[in-house]
């Protein structure tokens, strides 16, 4: 397995524990919510997040940008799908939880070379 995809599983089962502890255990939705919560999330913040802003605007602009989008990301699912909620109080949370976690994990990602970006 290679450098990438091993920082790739990372940040998946990052996002999924923080997707669990604010959807699963503090909104009441079922986990298999906060496993498609964290698949979305960790698409969109590597495509988005770690290719395009982390090398262009530094790692807290692109730790932001990420907990940001992955608000917006659940956000959305919360206005198309029935089955799931949030509140404000949840969407805050994770938020807050994935600027913190990518910002750690952009550091383990310039500190090692192998991985793409």
């Amino acid at each position: 397995m290679n450098s990438t995809t091993k920082a790739l599983i990372i940040k998946f089962i990052m996002t999924f524990v923080f997707a669990a502890i604010s959807f699963t255990f503090i909104a009441n939705n079922t986990l298999g919510w906060s496993l498609i919560v964290a698949i979305l999330v960790t698409a969109l913040n590597y495509l988005l997040g770690d290719l395009l802003v982390l090398p262009n605007f530094g790692n807290i602009t692109a730790s932001i940008g990420d907990g940001l989008m992955g608000a917006f990301t659940v956000y959305l699912l919360d206005i198309l799908s029935r089955n799931f909620a949030t509140t404000f109080y949840t969407l805050s949370l994770f938020a807050i939880l994935i600027v913190v976690g990518e910002y750690f994990f952009h550091q383990y990602l310039f500190d090692n070379k192998k991985v793409s970006p």
